[in-house]
């Protein structure tokens, strides 16, 4: 078994409430499962992601980025694409979304290591519309943010079973960017 160590910046995505809004409305959220996977599948290949993992658990979704940049740019359009659907559903799709970059191990084909655990922890934290960064993945970006993209300092959180995190948010005028305090 080959193993090689790699760096990328890691997208993880997963829907908020699903598990309820399964539970009430299946055959409303089994359609809009279909819109959700058509618009991300559609916007990670045309940001050069690369989708690891469907369905990883639950609604979650897992991708790696050769860019922190191009992880950036595809979660700003992808949240707009998110907030501007109809969905079936009586309650939109709110959809969160964390950004990590670090080294990680790839072996038979999938992503293994901390910084893949320390993406999924920030995702766990954040609210549904929201685009929260680690600390990493901000410092690489500063300087070439999206035009009217403001990257928001939310201080340090913990996460659980790993150390804490200066946690940041994608802010942009057309999206969400007022949420409640993170679930740290």
């Amino acid at each position: 078994m080959d193993v090689e160590s790699f760096s990328y910046t890691y997208f993880m995505t997963d829907i908020e409430g699903s598990s309820r809004l399964w539970e009430l409305y299946s055959d409303a959220m089994s359609s809009a499962l279909v819109e959700h996977d058509r618009l991300a599948a559609h916007h990670l290949s045309a940001f050069g992601g690369d989708l690891l993992k469907s369905r990883g658990e639950g609604d979650s979704l897992f991708a790696v980025f050769s860019s922190a940049q191009s992880a950036l740019e595809c979660a700003l359009s992808l949240q707009l694409a998110f907030q501007n659907t109809s969905w079936p559903t009586p309650t939109p799709l709110r959809v969160r979304i964390a950004l990590h970059s670090g080294h990680s191990q790839l072996r038979d084909g999938d992503f293994f290591g901390p910084a893949v655990n320390r993406c999924a922890r920030l995702r766990a934290i954040a609210h549904g519309g929201q685009v929260l960064l680690s600390h990493a993945t901000a410092s690489l970006l500063f300087s070439s943010l999206p035009s009217h993209a403001v990257l928001l300092d939310l201080g340090i959180h913990g996460l659980k079973d790993l150390s804490p995190e200066h946690v940041w948010q994608l802010t942009h005028p057309s999206l969400q960017n007022s949420f409640p305090p993170l679930r740290s």
